[in-house]
């Protein structure tokens, strides 16, 4: 009783303090509304100079929430993609910022027309935990460049990151530019209910409708990237070894816990044994053992471990053939929270494994006649946020592409479209709306603002009432037709 009324009591300051920072900060927008390019880079740079600096603090925080997190990972997944990032948009910002010259017709000359680029004031991040560094930063990125202010809401099952990246940014930042909330559940929900001028949300659908049902009070506008089950087909004639391999590398990062990890696998009805002995000898040498080994990751808590283990069970109980892959043949039920990369075979459309997004290493194998049956299969159930094809067959790729839709897609590979700092990187129905990423993410936190000008010669009097007469008459002729 006492430590839930402690809970409480810590929320409630939580949410003052929530509550203050946002009036700062669009006391402060209004203040500065349109920085200058010289002010977003330093800001950009400041970031980056804070990253590096504590660059390995960041990688054992991330480590100590995980249990285990591969420090290779956190430098692959959550440290470089940070850095490159805000690389490519100190490079860039400069023409992004320009204003764009749009097509003036005849009729309204002479005059201008340009889009200018105008920040949208203050920016709500709400960040997952499977990545809880890059998540935040990717956002932050965008929408400094776009000369926003921003509040950054960081998950409650991440506390050593969550805390050691506010400390970073309080020594980085003035809290009226950029601020960093941490708390429960109850926090990220007064979070979302403000009334931002952009709110991004990363993490399950579920949640993603409550945030969207809240900003529609406020009539925020929303960037929601969800998650989903990502299929990965294996077409008829790739190369076993090279799809087994890429997508073992896809669903073992991070032990599966990307929001576009492949999430089932499409395989010709024939090529089923060969993927599973394939994928068995790929993932074998990439992970020869799991217990002790720095290389594979930990799930992130006993809660999210116990729904994967359920989920094994659901569908061992409803005749799958559960298939796992440890390779030393260890003990990993004593003292851990990893699970072996878990191929599931034979599986039926009331498995959970089939019906929840499952944000862990167990990859179920759904086999398939012809490839029209596999496109079939995914156009059948919600949109992807990710979507991977095997084969190097031209006609085939371009097949999948034109009769498939996803957030994004990748040929031949796995989870790399989203590293891409050129490509835009979001969902699409059930697996989100709206983009980020490179130049996206900057139009994203900008408002397009079209500016229609003209100076002292003015042209529109020709159509002014009163009307009828023969210039009117003359410039109906001209323009009707």
């Amino acid at each position: 009783m006492g430590a839930t009324v402690v809970q409480l009591t810590e929320s409630k300051k939580q949410i003052q303090h929530t509550h203050r920072v946002f009036d700062d900060q669009k006391s402060a927008f209004r203040n500065n509304p349109m920085p200058s390019l010289t002010e977003r880079q330093e800001n950009l740079k400041r970031l980056k100079r804070a990253l590096l600096t504590n660059q390995d603090r960041l990688l054992e925080a991330i480590d100590r929430d995980f249990s285990c997190r591969s420090r290779d990972e956190s430098l692959i997944a959550e440290v470089m993609p940070s850095i490159q990032g805000i690389n490519y948009t100190l490079k860039n910002l400069n023409d992004w910022m320009k204003p764009s010259k749009r097509h003036v017709s005849l009729l309204f000359q002479p005059a201008s027309n340009k889009v200018h680029y105008q920040p949208k004031g203050v920016v709500g991040v709400i960040v997952p935990w499977n990545y809880p560094l890059y998540l935040a930063v990717g956002p932050l990125v965008a929408s400094l460049a776009a000369g926003n202010r921003t509040m950054i809401k960081m998950s409650e099952y991440t506390p050593h990151t969550s805390a050691l990246f506010k400390e970073i940014i309080e020594a980085s930042f003035p809290e009226e530019l950029v601020s960093v909330i941490t708390g429960e559940a109850d926090v990220a929900a007064d979070f979302s209910s403000r009334p931002f001028d952009h709110l991004l949300f990363t993490g399950s659908t579920s949640v993603g409708k409550l945030v969207m049902r809240a900003a529609a009070e406020n009539l925020t506008p929303v960037t929601l990237e969800l998650g989903g089950k990502s299929p990965a087909i294996v077409s008829p004639d790739v190369p076993m070894e090279d799809a087994a391999q890429r997508i073992a590398f896809g669903k073992a990062f991070n032990a599966g816990q990307t929001c576009v990890a492949p999430d089932y696998v499409l395989c010709p009805a024939d090529r089923t044994q060969a993927f599973v002995d394939e994928f068995r000898t790929r993932f074998s040498e990439m992970y020869p053992s799991l217990r002790d080994n720095d290389d594979y990751t930990a799930i992130i808590n006993e809660r999210q471990y116990e729904r994967l283990q359920s989920y094994i069970e659901d569908a061992r109980t409803k005749g799958a053939e559960i298939i796992e892959i440890n390779p030393a043949r260890e003990n990993l039920k004593d003292g851990t929270r990893k699970i072996p990369l878990t191929l599931i075979l034979n599986t039926t459309p009331d498995m959970k494994v089939m019906q929840d997004e499952i944000f862990g290493p167990l990859l179920p194998v759904v086999s398939y006649g012809g490839l029209d049956e596999a496109i079939h299969y995914i156009n059948d159930r919600p949109r992807p946020l990710a979507l991977y094809f095997f084969g190097y067959d031209r006609a085939e790729q371009q097949r999948v592409v034109d009769k498939t839709h996803s957030g994004g897609m990748c040929i031949n590979d796995a989870l790399m479209h989203v590293a891409q700092d050129d490509l835009p990187f979001g969902g699409i129905g059930d697996s989100g709306m709206g983009h980020y990423h490179g130049r996206e993410g900057f139009l994203t936190f900008s408002h397009h603002r079209a500016i229609f000008a003209k100076q002292k010669f003015n042209s529109g009097k020709f159509v002014y009432a009163p009307h009828g007469t023969a210039a009117h008459k003359m410039v109906y002729k001209f323009f009707i037709r």
